[in-house]
């Protein structure tokens, strides 16, 4: 695919033998959460003596798919070990048949199997025997939590009565990515426990800033009495921010947003009042993956004990002590966090994977102090 595609990330001269490990993201070069997986996933790298080579697909989602088929055709000597891969936009099924033709072992990241997907694949390492297994974060759960955590600020702020329920809208990300479907799956949950609130409509942004911005004064003009938005990512919510000022609405005044991903500026901006729910973590999925091929790559199999499709809890409500850590570490030039702590061959009292954001945050504490940063 060209450069447009393909970033090559030479981490150290490894050895012959190191383990080599491809990516393919699905996400822009110049996308924040995506720049924050993938340091995560190269801090991941090195600590754990890993060659890792990253290929961005753009947001082209048949990119994911062509980018697999170039992996797929190198000469046997430069294929990698592992290719792990996202699962967006319902491009798993064909990635994960190219690996199997290829011989590729592959292990999929951030999303899992659609249910209308399952009777075509099956399950991991039976009709292909190549597909290792998938790590997905607990998605629903971002959704529950943010949606939840607006709610009740929404209620303590805004008051609802019998005669006058609480008005939200919601901005969710697509309509056919695992991820996005469990998310919004968990802020209906939310919201189905709270008589007081109405929402009003769900539209889909496909997680963009400019769709956002367009979306919401037309749902904003549509439900003048509309007090919170719920958003499925920080790009659409900045979007929806930007649309609401556009129409005079002061966002932590007449109006509360919410958010999931933990990038530099959403953290900041919950700092700042303008976003006032953050949910964050899921962005260490790859990074996390990572030290699970590992452990399988050293004979220590996640089957064994955590099953084949894990889903697990990395999402975390932000608050300001969170927040604070967060930007610290940032502010100390983002020193390399020490994997090898996470891993199961590495530490054998470690009976359970914990890939929680805090477990996280606690690791990036230690690297400023062993950087000096603080």
């Amino acid at each position: 695919m060209g450069a447009l595609y393909l970033l090559l990330v030479c981490l150290f001269a490894p050895p012959a033998s190191a383990m080599h490990v491809v990516f393919i993201s699905p996400g822009k070069s110049n996308e924040p959460f995506w720049m924050d997986a993938i340091e995560g996933l190269q801090h991941a790298a090195t600590s754990l003596g890993v060659e890792l080579e990253v290929l961005h697909a753009e947001r082209d989602h048949l990119a994911q798919l062509s980018l697999a088929r170039d992996v797929s055709r190198r000469p046997s000597g430069q294929r990698p070990d592992y290719l792990l891969v996202s699962a967006e936009k319902q491009v798993l099924p064909g990635q994960l048949q190219i690996a199997e033709q290829a011989g590729i072992r592959v292990f999929a990241a951030y999303n899992g199997v659609l249910e209308s997907e399952r009777e075509m694949l099956g399950y991991p390492r039976d009709r292909l025997k190549h597909w290792l297994g998938s790590l997905v974060p607990d998605a629903e759960e971002a959704g529950y939590l943010s949606a939840r955590s607006l709610i009740l600020q929404g209620l303590q702020q805004f008051p609802a009565s019998r005669s006058q329920r609480l008005e939200m809208v919601a901005i969710s990300g697509d309509r056919s990515t695992d991820s996005s479907r469990r998310r919004t799956r968990g802020m209906h949950r939310a919201v189905a426990e709270f008589t007081e609130v109405r929402l009003r409509q769900n539209v889909y942004g496909e997680w963009r800033r400019d769709n956002a911005r367009y979306q919401t004064p037309i749902l904003l003009e549509r439900y003048p009495q509309t007090r919170l938005v719920w958003t499925g990512n920080d790009l659409m919510a900045y979007g929806a921010i930007e649309g609401a000022r556009s129409l005079g609405r002061t966002v932590g005044r007449d109006l509360v947003v919410s958010t999931v991903n933990m990038t530099e500026q959403a953290t900041r901006a919950l700092l700042d009042g303008e976003v006032q729910v953050v949910v964050g973590g899921h962005h260490l999925a790859a990074a996390w993956a990572l030290v699970v091929l590992y452990d399988y790559e050293n004979g220590v199999d996640f089957a064994d004990s955590e099953g084949l499709e894990m889903e697990k809890s990395m999402f975390a409500l932000f608050d300001r002590s969170m927040a604070e850590d967060y930007l610290g570490y940032l502010a100390a030039g983002r020193p390399a966090v020490n994997y090898r702590r996470f891993s199961k061959v590495l530490n054998p009292a470690v009976k359970s994977y914990d890939f929680s954001i805090r477990g996280w945050l606690a690791a990036a504490n230690e690297a400023v102090l062993d950087s000096g940063g603080r």
